[in-house]
């Protein structure tokens, strides 16, 4: 004898199941292209009793996850993120360096400015091409400070950048730990936590552009998020956990404790260790990189100076007339942002006939330039010893016959002496020219190459996990037409069901 109460209660259970399905597949239709969104799946369970079937309980709503792939993928979002972060800050000075060989690099200009003293050795009294020599020197000398300028630019929009970072870290901190502590507790109740933790992997997906990142779940549904450099992320609890300030930032700025506001948690500098992904290759632009490219371009500022004064022309100075003097610890101690300051020294601006007679007179030393004296007023018209004196010997690799140019520096450099530039001592101010700019620019190629790799990787990690995790569409749109269909035959079971019992009701009347 058939059961019309079981058999309507079957088919409506099955409608409820079948409209829970809907719902699920229609939320995955809708986040298809949502990134880091995993595929939700409706559970249900087969209900019994006394051996036979009684219809369909609907279970929670769970997430088809991969969680060793999408680590990876998070990690590769981190490396991709700080490449993208470096790249951009390094192609802004490599457009400032310009191409080697093309007029307006280091080397270039100052290759203008040799030239210029070999033509005025032809005619040392040719007023025009003093004039000349001059211009070619301040417009070195303006190079040197608009580049200079640059990295100052970059550095202080890192410094801007590392507040708001630190901004967004907390904000999306604070995010996860809600969305962490909603899905403990409808775990712990047996409810489906599916949409939070989709949503959780959005927020985790931002967090792993921000820092490099490592995601471990715990049984409750709780995660522990730990850094590549070691540190524990709070989520619960500490609200904006992570603090820094704004400053503006000089030359003679660096960090630990020279004048960089460290990030802090918990009462304790925690910069060493936020590593990777933007906040990371922001923090080590600000602090490594971009404080390198300045000592570099100091200390060739410094050697500029110091050999054409060597000399007994102090062509280039600060505005006072005056060349920082080397020898301090650290080995920069009297020269940090230098280069932002050189110019052509006021006296020769004023008086370019100084580029022919020279601005001081030399005593000579058996280690560094031989004794010069200068060209009086009213003499030789002719005068070329102080021209020779540049060409042979402040371009040169010579500081007089036989005697060779001070070693430059190339470590030690910076405001507290810890940066090291990439390439070995020069012996002329053009080797240190080629070198400065040739290892900028290898940096910048470098960051574009990496660049390209690694999304490459990237697109390859995320292709795999979609593939397993992601959404299907194919595989949606026929599991739609399968709860049609299921659909309309509990429907049909139930309009059945009911025209029994209209039957019935009329035989008893």
């Amino acid at each position: 004898m058939v059961n019309l109460s079981g058999v309507m209660s079957i088919a409506s259970s099955g409608l409820s199941d079948i409209n829970n399905q809907f719902g699920v597949v229609s939320q995955n239709i809708a986040n298809a292209s949502t990134p880091g969104y995993m595929t939700e799946v409706a559970n249900q369970t087969s209900l019994t009793a006394g051996g036979m079937g009684s219809g369909v309980l609907v279970g929670a709503t769970t997430v088809v996850g991969d969680a060793a792939l999408q680590g990876q993928a998070l990690l590769q979002n981190a490396t991709v993120s700080g490449l993208q972060t470096t790249q951009s800050a390094l192609a802004t000075i490599d457009a400032v360096n310009g191409t080697p060989g093309q007029g307006t690099d280091l080397a270039s200009l100052l290759g203008n400015l040799q030239n210029g003293f070999s033509t005025l050795a032809t005619a040392p009294d040719n007023a025009t091409q003093q004039a000349q020599v001059v211009a070619d020197a301040a417009t070195l000398a303006t190079g040197i400070n608009t580049l200079s300028a640059a990295y100052g630019t970059a550095r202080q929009n890192a410094q801007n950048q590392v507040v708001g970072d630190i901004n967004t870290l907390n904000t999306t901190l604070g995010t996860i730990g809600q969305l962490s502590d909603q899905i403990i507790a409808a775990q712990a109740q047996g409810q489906s936590t599916a949409d939070l933790q989709n949503q959780r992997n959005t927020a985790l997906q931002s967090l792993s552009g921000l820092i490099d990142v490592k995601v471990l779940n715990q049984q409750n549904g709780d995660v522990l998020l730990v850094t590549g450099g070691g540190l524990s992320l709070p989520i619960h609890g500490q609200p904006n956990p992570f603090s820094t300030a704004p400053a503006t930032l000089g030359a003679g700025a660096y960090a630990p404790g020279g004048g960089i506001p460290p990030i802090m948690l918990g009462g304790s500098d925690v910069t060493a260790q936020l590593t990777g992904g933007q906040l990371g290759a922001t923090l080590k632009l600000r602090d490594q990189t971009l404080p390198t490219y300045q000592g570099e371009l100091d200390e060739f500022s410094q050697n500029l100076a110091g050999r054409f004064d060597a000399q007994g022309l102090r062509l280039f100075s600060d505005p006072s007339g005056n060349v920082p003097a080397g020898g301090g610890s650290p080995v920069q101690a009297g020269y940090v942002g230098f280069a932002s300051a050189i110019q052509v020294n006021p006296a020769v601006s004023a008086n370019p006939a100084l580029v022919r007679d020279g601005t001081e007179a030399i005593a000579g030393s058996a280690t560094g330039a031989s004794a010069f004296t200068p060209n009086p007023p009213g003499g030789p018209a002719g005068f070329t010893t102080m021209i020779t004196r540049v060409l042979n010997f402040a371009l040169g690799a010579q500081v007089q016959p036989g005697v060779p140019q001070p070693a430059s520096n190339t470590t030690g450099l910076g405001p507290n002496g810890t940066l090291n530039a990439p390439y070995g001592p020069q012996s002329t101010l053009g080797g240190t020219a080629a070198a400065l700019v040739g290892a900028e620019s290898q940096d910048s190629a470098n960051a574009t190459s990496a660049l390209s790799t690694e999304q490459g990787v990237q697109a390859s990690l995320q292709n795999s996990l979609t593939s397993k995790t992601g959404v299907n569409m194919d595989a949606q749109m026929s599991q739609l037409v399968q709860l049609q269909n299921s659909y309309g035959a509990n429907a049909r079971v139930i309009a059945a069901v009911q025209a029994v019992w209209t039957q019935l009701l009329t035989v008893v009347q």
